[in-house]
C-alpha cells in the first residue's frame, strides 16, 4: 500500500475539517456523508451521517491531494463516476446573492459555465462568458445557472466545488461539485448530491480558514487506507 507523502501529511495536518463520503463498493451510486473536526489532534464526528448520492456508475480514483492509485478504476471525462480520493474543498456557489457559509462564495449568473470540453484551454474551470466570450464555452454541458438554461433545474441552487483534477488535465474529469439532489437516491453524473437541509447544515459548518478537505472512498479502500492516510475512524464521535 502506498504511504502518504510528507507533503500530503502536511496538507492533512493543517486541515481542521473533513467531509467524508463512504460508499459500499466501486459500483455503488449511493453512500453516506459525515463531517469531522480535528479536536486535540484527533478527528471526531460533528454530526450523525446522512445519505448522499454519487455517480450513476459508482466511483473511480480521481486526482487530488492523495497519492496516485493504480489499482482500481480510474476517473475519466463522461464516465458517470464520482472521483475517489482526498480533495481540497473550493468555493461555494449558488443562485442567491449570498449564502450562510464561511467558505468563499460565488453567486452564479446566466453567463457562468463550467467547461467540460476536453479540447478547451478552459477545461475544468468555471468561467463567465462576459470575460471569455460565448464561443469559449461552446459545447459545454455545465451552465452554473441551470435554472435559467435548463428549465428551472435547481441542482446548483447551492453547493461547493470539490477540487478534483486541479491541474485541469484533459479527459481526466471535470466540474465535480457537491450539490442538491434531484430526488432521494437519484444518482448524479459524477458529483455528490444531498437534500437541501443537509446542504445548508454542511455549508454553515464549513470554514475556509480551517482548510477543509473532501474524502470519497469505498468502505474497503477506506479501511485499508485509514491509518496511512490519517483519516478518521468512522465510529469516533464528538
Amino acid at each position: 500500500m502506498t504511504a502518504i507523502s510528507d507533503t500530503q501529511q502536511k496538507v492533512l495536518a493543517d486541515s481542521e475539517q473533513l467531509v467524508v463520503v463512504t460508499v459500499s463498493d466501486w459500483q455503488a451510486p449511493t453512500g453516506q456523508l459525515q463531517g469531522f473536526a480535528r479536536v486535540d489532534g484527533k478527528w471526531l464526528a460533528v454530526e450523525p451521517p446522512f445519505p448522499v448520492t454519487v455517480g450513476k456508475n459508482g466511483s473511480a480514483w480521481g486526482l487530488g491531494v492523495h497519492p496516485t492509485q493504480t489499482a482500481g478504476p480510474q476517473k475519466v471525462e463522461g464516465d458517470g463516476k464520482a472521483p475517489a480520493g482526498i480533495f481540497s474543498i473550493g468555493t461555494s456557489f449558488g443562485y442567491a446573492p449570498a449564502l450562510s457559509t464561511k467558505l468563499n462564495y460565488q453567486a452564479m449568473t446566466d453567463t457562468d459555465w463550467c467547461v467540460d470540453v476536453n479540447e478547451s484551454p478552459l477545461y475544468n474551470q468555471i468561467v463567465s462568458t462576459r470575460s471569455v466570450g460565448i464561443q469559449a464555452v461552446e459545447g459545454s454541458t455545465e451552465p452554473m445557472r441551470r435554472d435559467m438554461h435548463l428549465d428551472g433545474d435547481q441542482l446548483y441552487q447551492k453547493g461547493f466545488v470539490i477540487a478534483h483534477n486541479p491541474s485541469n488535465i484533459p479527459k481526466a474529469g471535470s466540474c465535480i461539485f457537491a450539490h442538491l439532489w434531484r430526488a432521494p437516491g437519484k444518482p448524479t453524473a459524477g458529483c455528490t448530491a444531498m437534500n437541501s437541509a443537509d446542504m445548508d447544515a454542511l455549508l454553515q459548518w464549513l470554514d475556509a480558514s480551517k482548510n477543509p478537505h473532501f474524502v470519497l472512498l469505498p468502505t474497503e479502500q477506506y479501511q485499508q487506507l485509514q491509518k496511512s492516510w490519517q483519516l478518521p475512524k468512522l465510529k469516533d464521535k464528538l
